[in-house]
């Protein structure tokens, strides 16, 4: 065996047992451990110790899994609130002031002090979530939820509303779920009650109710209450459609998993703290384009001011479009999707203006449907205020993937080989590829490229939303 194989195998065993207090950490004291930004959770071997290779490069400290493995253990011992927690930043600030300290030990008593749990602490009770339609982002959001059950979950399914609930549809629905093309095959273990009509999902029972409209359900009957819906149809986009929810017994708040009318467009992270969650009952997550390209334009906005600007999306077909040629509705989306390159309308510049209306009128934009099933990409043309250059931008975009407010929104991309098919499963809604920004002579003029997983990554932040309106958020060091 020679050293290069010795480290590495001890470098698995360090991510073994890191797992392993991962694991405790989760479901016996509700905390859950990112690693900027990226969590742990059900993470595998090779994953951890992918994911501390890129912590390096990005950081440019010396962010190990040992020394990772060191704290988790150490924060088994303590007595600390549900909460999130980010090994990475504890990691780096231990790199800093570690030898002022004693020990460990010493060090995180310190750093995690405003999540010190009293003797009283309340358990947080997760808040009950109805998935109003079970397509493909309802499903991505029942794997989401399902991956939180345990101690200090926020979020709990409670039931999926679609129109027919016959066993069969519920035995196609459940293997729907369990099987994916795109994002593979679901972690965990899905039965059927056929008699009471309920999937039992990791555990988690799940009622399958038949409506065909928003306002026939009374779902105090399966013990639901104050619950949020999380509207996927895409059938009612404006306040009156989607109030219909707030009319059906149990349900006090609704989210709708697309643009939305005379109600508040959410990009999470940029604009949410625009709006109190109390007395607000419906709000919108905005598009997958809405979310992938506002966090980039703000922070460049809000550096070197947006003039004017053109956002070109790339995006991959959805089941709107026609497998075949056939009739549509709308122009070119006739035609096979799974051959053609497909130039249609897009929404995204104008509703940027509802999450960032100063921008109104200063950009245009279109889009082209392209032969993959997942993976879309926005290449956005902007003439700027202020000089730029290609460092200047990519060091304030690294920035913001690291600190600030966008941390959990942008991801930063040093890779040179990165193509579509290395996003999906991507949990950013922006992975902003660096090797790739443009800048005129004249420094007014750059060009962006912008990746996003236009499932996976959006449905993240539709999770992200959830929380938020329903006051379900727990602490956190991040």
């Amino acid at each position: 065996m020679n050293d290069h194989t010795a480290t590495w195998i001890d470098k698995k065993r360090s991510a073994t047992a890191l797992n392993f207090y991962i694991g405790e950490l989760m479901y016996k004291k509700g905390i859950e451990l990112v690693l900027f930004r990226n969590s742990l959770n059900e993470v595998n071997i090779s994953e951890l110790l992918s994911l501390h290779a890129y912590a390096r490069e990005f950081v440019g400290e010396p962010i190990t899994v040992e020394v990772s493995a060191e704290i988790a253990k150490a924060m088994l011992d303590m007595n600390l609130e549900l909460s999130k927690v980010d090994i990475g930043k504890l990691t780096s600030e231990w790199l800093k002031k570690g030898d002022k300290y004693a020990s460990m030990a010493a060090f995180l008593e310190e750093e995690l002090s405003g999540l010190k749990a009293g003797a009283d602490m309340d358990w947080q009770k997760p808040v009950d979530v109805v998935l109003y339609g079970f397509g493909r982002i309802g499903r991505l959001c029942a794997r989401a939820i399902i991956e939180m059950t345990g101690i200090g979950a926020q979020l709990r399914l409670k039931a999926i509303v679609t129109r027919n609930n016959d066993v069969d549809q519920i035995i196609k629905r459940a293997d729907l779920l369990r099987m994916d093309s795109v994002h593979g095959p679901f972690k965990g273990v899905i039965e059927i009650d056929k008699e009471n009509k309920k999937m039992i999902i990791n555990g988690e029972e799940v009622q399958m109710i038949a409506a065909r409209n928003p306002d026939q359900i009374d779902y105090t009957k399966y013990g639901i209450e104050n619950a949020l819906v999380i509207d996927n149809t895409g059938v009612w986009r404006d306040k009156e459609a989607l109030s219909l929810h707030t009319q059906s017994k149990g349900i006090s708040k609704v989210l709708l998993t697309a643009p939305g009318k005379g109600i508040p467009n959410i990009v999470y992270g940029v604009n949410n703290l625009e709006y109190k969650t109390e007395g607000c009952e419906i709000w919108s997550a905005a598009s997958c384009t809405t979310n992938a390209i506002v966090p980039i334009l703000k922070v460049i906005d809000d550096q070197f001011g947006v003039v004017s600007g053109h956002v070109e999306t790339i995006h991959a077909y959805t089941n709107d479009q026609n497998l075949l040629d056939n009739m549509h509705k709308k122009h070119r989306r006739g035609r096979s999707a799974a051959i053609n390159m497909v130039i249609t309308e897009t929404g995204a510049a104008k509703a940027v203006a509802k999450v960032l209306p100063h921008l109104e009128g200063k950009l245009t934009g279109s889009a082209v449907r392209v032969p993959t099933p997942n993976g879309s990409l926005a290449i956005m043309n902007l003439v700027l205020t202020e000089k730029a250059d290609v460092d200047s931008i990519n060091a304030i975009m690294k920035e913001s993937a690291l600190k600030g407010p966008l941390r959990n929104q942008i991801k930063y991309s040093f890779e040179k080989e990165l193509v579509s098919s290395d996003i999906i499963g991507n949990n950013c809604c922006s992975v902003f590829d660096s090797p790739s920004t443009k800048v005129s002579a004249d420094g007014k003029n750059i060009v962006l490229y912008v990746w996003y997983d236009n499932e996976y990554g959006y449905t993240q932040q539709v999770i992200r939303l959830a929380k938020y309106i329903m006051d379900a958020q727990r602490k956190m060091y991040t």
